[in-house]
């Protein structure tokens, strides 16, 4: 342990101590994707505090714990992943049962997104038990927050988590022909040792946008963004740009361009014989044109800015 996480240890101590963390509850932590001080000082406490911690991998998490001086005994760590979930899963709702505290905490960052965890929090639900989340590192907002790949435009806003898509290849380009019609940005995760295949299945999606993000927060962490039909060769043009995990963005897909004239003159048509709504629906569906940017246009053909005001 170095002397910058004894100071941390100190820190969590002060800032957390004092909240209220119940007995019989399961504290769902998260932990760092790569870099050692990305820790939370709640996670901290929190794992000092714990009675039982579940976790992906004993020797992993084991450490962990050593690098932020957290000293515990084997017998307080229960292997819990995705081959013997279900059952130890039980074991963790008698701990609780018991009214241990019990943490959960998978290899790196949040549990139960592409890590196990899911089934866990499901069993302690099942059972009546609380589920307490300690918010940290994620490589999926990790990559969002840097890449801009987010819309917010009405019917392409927010994003879709794939995860990671099947390893057969007749299977892996089914998943990409799914995701080709997806307006929104697409989240993928992908092992080193899969990604040039998965860079060769998207190819088919021609020039849309698509980031890699590669070993985040790590030493040689490295943002690239390319057209799908370019990531292959990219990833061919230097070994180390295949090492380390990956999170893969496929960008929203662009709008088509639209006929802003030909989408006006249907919703003139309209206007003359429907009420506003209705005209607007219509002509929408008519033309593909969003419907908001077409209830605006309406709105100004009824009420053009240098119309006489109205007289009672």
């Amino acid at each position: 342990m170095s002397a910058s996480f004894a100071n941390a240890l100190h820190a969590a101590h002060d800032a957390a101590a004092a909240q209220h963390y119940p007995q019989g509850a399961l504290y769902v932590v998260a932990t760092p994707i790569g870099n050692l001080a990305d820790i939370t000082l709640r996670a901290l406490h929190v794992l000092q505090l714990a009675d039982t911690i579940a976790c992906e991998d004993t020797r992993h998490t084991q450490s962990l714990l050593r690098a932020y001086g957290i000293d515990k005994p084997a017998d307080r760590l229960l292997a819990l992943h995705q081959h013997n979930e279900a059952q130890a899963a039980q074991a963790v709702v008698q701990r609780l049962q018991a009214g241990q505290r019990v943490a959960y905490a998978s290899d790196a960052g949040t549990p139960g997104v592409s890590d196990p965890g899911a089934r866990l929090v499901a069993a302690v639900q099942a059972a009546g038990l609380r589920c307490i989340p300690l918010p940290g590192a994620s490589s999926v907002t990790s990559a969002l927050s840097v890449t801009g790949a987010v819309a917010h435009a009405p019917g392409a806003g927010g994003f879709v988590f794939a995860g990671f898509l099947p390893t057969k290849s007749a299977e892996r380009a089914a998943a990409v022909q799914q995701l080709a019609t997806e307006p929104r940005c697409v989240v993928l995760l992908e092992a080193p040792h899969r990604i040039q295949e998965l860079a060769n299945a998207l190819a088919v999606l021609g020039d849309r946008r698509v980031t890699l993000a590669r070993e985040l927060t790590k030493q040689f962490e490295e943002v690239s963004e390319h057209a799908a039909q370019d990531v292959a060769a990219w990833l061919q043009g230097a070994p180390q740009r295949v090492k380390g995990e990956f999170v893969v963005l496929l960008h929203p897909k662009a709008a088509p361009e639209e006929d802003s004239g030909a989408s006006e003159r249907v919703l003139r048509l309209l206007l003359a014989e429907l009420p506003t709504k209705t005209a607007v629906k219509l002509a929408a569906d008519i033309t593909g044109a969003p419907r908001n940017a077409l209830y605006e246009r309406a709105l100004a053909l009824k009420h053009p800015p240098d119309a006489p005001a109205a007289h009672d």
